[in-house]
């Protein structure tokens, strides 16, 4: 990837961001990588990071505590340890073990659950496999104080039970001696000290004749001399031989312990490599959460879609202080590539360039920016920058000589996927001049089709991104009432520089302000304002297109609508049809059934009379039910009328109306007194208020289940058995009478009727059926084992 000029990381300001991010590092080598970091145009790669520290992200700011913890660089002990017959140092297999221990604490931490949460974190550790046998060979031998352990061996732990014998004995035996020399007046103050290794007894020069012993020391003056007295030097030479023992079988053991370890140093160099990769991306997410970062949708192209922006320094600084920082929108995409910024000094307009160019290089380095996460960037491939002061004594260059050889680099190297970031653009020269060269600058770049932002004083260059497709105005917004910058940035409009009006602020006299407007004459006043009032109508036309579109589509979705609601209309025209045909169907099949059955009773009786008594017995009882039927439909009916009225209102013209009975619906088209006329389609049809209710008001009435009948089937085929659990009422009596009639038709002996327990007024509607028919017999319950009374058995006469 390509970033000039070569201080690029100076001008945007990055390397303070490397800076913030390294010192959230904790070991050495996260330190190096994050110096080194540089940002990629690889967009596997970018998408990549970014997901890995915005999980770690994630993670941290729910509290958890991820388990990287400082870890030494052990790259020179792993070259060390690849030489055969090298053995470590405790020091140094303590760094190894200590990055072990980070290791295989990463390992644990990825528990099912957090594999699925972070699954790009888990990535990293997959391929590689971790060894828990490594830290257990170092954990046998150094404790985690880096010592050795007294267990570290029998041998080991024998010489070791014998140094603290022999170590009681001196002690006892210099008390002793202590105790007979203080008696006699030997000692000085201090009375004991160390010398050469050996415990030794502090004696006053005068009387070093007076102790037998071994003399290892003097003291400067020469008036103290340190005895180590005949009585402990046997026990010394003693403790000092079992000290030799225990270094060479700690050496023994160490030197195990590096074979060991040998074959393992190339896995050892990728757990190295985990824990730099962790500590880089812990750091990175650290410095997100203190700058609000986020991961926003990142694309394979050059693209600018800012929202709610903020330069990372600025926010960081103004969270210390207690100030707001002011976000910003910018989008540049499609045939909009380049945005040039206008507006009053110390307004924003170059604080606004410098985050842009920022966010991009922080993105595009694998870290979260202070983005909404809604917002659309783009991969550039190359970044040129013209910030600030270019002057140069080592080349012999002016500022504006250097700003003319950048322009001449980005000329020769920007591509469309390039982004170009220019301070102050025309500025350092004759205004006349100076203008004239940036514009035809802009213009070349504007040709090569690249991205850019860049801010400028100067008309022609405001007048220049108006008339020019690609490029876009924009400006800091400046409240004129107090003459102060508000930091907004508004695209679609050019800004004044209000140079008068902020001189008049600092107090420059009239007759100056007088004579700097006569020069500058009414001109260059009126460019201004012509392009504040051609851009602010041309926004408005674009906004009133905007306005059209939305109303058109909403159109379409309207005549949409109509139409589905039409189709719909007229399929539940056609089911309603059906529904009602199925009805009559059913109301036949069931006279049918009643019909059949007289005729059979008077075959049976052969009585004429009797006959006419009990068809007229049967139309009766008929007539009960279906007004016993109506007067529930009723009930039901008014309940929903009610509540409908409560929340509808009366029934007035205009309404959406159906029948209470057949549920027909239409639409009320005049009211006379207590009857209403309606249109059903094609047809008009006079009801009674009474019988109308709302439509919107819907009961749901299961219809009775379609009945077939086969006489001759059905004898041969009858089932002894029927379910009614979970049928309505009326239908499950409706079911019972048919099935009664054909078991009277199969000539069966029982028949089994499953009701269900409940609250029992199935089964007592059952028994009252049952009573209806003559030919029925003995009414009984099974044993509970068998059903109990949710179950009726019926003997067939």
């Amino acid at each position: 990837m390509i970033l000039e000029p070569k201080d690029l990381y100076e001008k945007l300001e990055f390397d303070k961001v490397i800076e913030l991010t390294a010192a959230e590092c904790l070991g050495e080598m996260g330190i190096e990588q994050v110096m080194a970091m540089r940002p990629s145009s690889d967009i596997v790669w970018i998408e990549k990071r970014l997901r890995e520290v915005n999980e770690l992200r994630l993670a941290i700011g729910k509290g958890e505590k991820f388990p990287i913890e400082n870890y030494s660089n052990v790259l020179q002990e792993m070259k060390m340890l690849e030489i055969e017959g090298y053995v470590l140092t405790v020091e140094e297999l303590q760094k190894i073990n200590r990055l072990l221990l980070i290791i295989r604490n990463i390992y644990r931490y990825f528990t099912k659950e957090r594999k699925e949460m972070y699954p790009n974190l888990y990535d990293i550790i997959r391929p590689i496999v971790f060894d828990e046998s490594l830290a257990q060979a170092i954990e046998r031998i150094i404790d985690g104080k880096g010592e050795i352990r007294a267990d570290a061996s029998p041998a080991l732990a024998q010489i070791r039970k014998s140094i603290n014998s022999r170590q009681r004995d001196l002690d006892k035996e210099f008390r002793n001696i202590i105790n007979q020399m203080r008696q006699r007046g030997y000692l000085t103050d201090n009375e004991e000290t160390f010398r050469n290794g050996r415990r030794v007894l502090s004696v006053p020069s005068e009387h070093k004749r007076k102790i037998r012993g071994i003399i290892h020391d003097e003291s400067a003056t020469g008036k103290t001399t340190y005895i180590e007295p005949e009585g402990v030097i046997d026990i010394n030479n003693d403790i000092f031989d079992l000290e030799q023992e225990e270094r060479r079988e700690i050496f023994s053991l160490l030197r195990e312990l590096s074979a060991t370890l040998r074959p393992y140093t190339p896995q050892m160099r990728n757990y190295l490599a985990l824990a730099e990769r962790f500590d880089v991306i812990q750091a990175k997410a650290r410095v997100a959460l203190k700058m609000q970062a986020g991961l926003p949708k990142v694309h394979n192209r050059p693209r600018f879609g800012i929202l709610k922006g903020y330069h990372p320094l600025l926010f960081l600084k103004n969270r210390e202080t207690g100030k707001k920082t002011v976000p910003f929108d910018l989008t540049l995409l499609h045939d909009n590539r380049m945005l040039v910024i206008s507006g009053p000094n110390a307004g924003g307009k170059s604080i606004t360039m410098k985050a842009a160019g920022l966010i991009q290089v922080m993105l595009q380095s694998g870290m979260l920016v202070p983005v909404h996460e809604i917002s659309d960037m783009g991969v550039f491939d190359s970044i040129f920058t013209d910030i600030g002061d270019q002057q140069s004594l080592e080349d012999e260059l002016s500022t504006y000589s250097s700003r003319l050889y950048n322009a001449k680099s980005f000329l020769e190297k920007a591509t469309p996927n390039s982004l170009v970031l220019i301070d102050e653009f025309g500025a350092g020269t004759d205004p006349m001049i100076g203008g004239a060269i940036a514009e035809a600058i802009l213009k070349e770049l504007n040709e090569k089709q690249v991205y850019g932002v860049l801010n400028t004083h100067f008309s022609n260059l405001k007048v220049f991104a108006f008339n020019t497709k690609g490029l876009l105005n924009g400006c800091m917004l400046f409240d004129k009432d107090t003459l102060s910058p508000t930091y907004e940035l508004r695209i679609g409009r050019p800004g004044s520089s209000y140079a008068f009006e902020i001189a008049e602020k600092v107090g420059l006299t009239k007759k100056v302000l007088a004579y700097a407007k006569h020069r500058t004459g009414k001109n260059e006043k009126a460019v201004d304002e012509l392009l504040v009032d051609l851009q602010r109508e041309k926004q408005e036309v674009e906004e009133h297109l905007e306005e059209i579109k939305n109303k058109q589509k909403s159109l379409e979705r309207l005549i949409k609508n109509y139409e589905d609601m039409s189709k719909e209309y007229e399929f539940k025209r056609k089911k309603l049809k059906l529904e009602i045909k199925e009805t009559e169907l059913q109301q036949s099949v069931r006279e049918n059934q009643e019909f059949d059955k007289l005729i059979r009773e008077i075959r049976e009786n052969q009585n004429l009379e009797k006959a006419k008594e009990m068809s007229l017995q049967r139309r009766v009882e008929r007539e009960k039910l279906v007004e016993k039927v109506d007067d529930i439909n009723a009930e039901l009916h008014f309940q929903a009328i009610t509540r409908s009225d409560v929340q509808l209102g009366p029934i007035k013209v205009g309404d959406e109306v159906k029948a209470i009975k057949g549920g027909a619906q239409g639409i009320i088209d005049s009211i006379n007194k207590n009857k209403a006329m309606v249109i059903m389609g094609d047809m008009r049809i006079e009801f009674k208020l009474a019988d109308l209710q709302h439509a919107r008001e819907q009961i749901a009435i299961i219809s009775a289940p379609r009945v077939k009948v086969d006489f001759v089937q059905q004898a041969t085929q009858f089932e002894s058995q029927i379910d009614l659990r979970g049928m309505k009422m009326f239908d499950a009596m409706v079911t019972l009478e048919a099935y009664i009639d054909r078991a009277l038709i199969s000539h069966t002996n029982t028949i089994t009727i499953l009701h269900g327990k409940g609250d029992g007024v199935l089964r007592r509607a059952v028994r009252e059926k049952i009573r209806e028919f003559k030919q029925l017999g003995n009414v009984r319950h099974p044993k509970p084992d068998a059903g109990g009374d949710g179950i009726t058995l019926v003997d067939v006469l």
